[in-house]
């Protein structure tokens, strides 16, 4: 591998961990904490059938 190409890979290699790190802390900054609650009626709601009773088995 001549010295261009090494240096080559060592930029995108430092790119690409650049942009890990970047998603990484976004992620942490805006996304961990974040909650969705979900219930019977709104999942059935969603699919369009209705909410089964509590503790019914199919």
């Amino acid at each position: 591998m001549t010295c261009d190409e090494q240096r080559l890979v060592r930029h995108l290699v430092t790119a690409v961990l650049v942009k890990l790190v970047v998603l990484t802390a976004l992620w942490w900054v805006f996304v961990r904490d974040a909650r969705v609650p979900v219930d019977a009626e709104q999942t059935a709601a969603q699919i369009g059938t209705p909410p089964s009773p509590q503790g019914a088995s199919r």
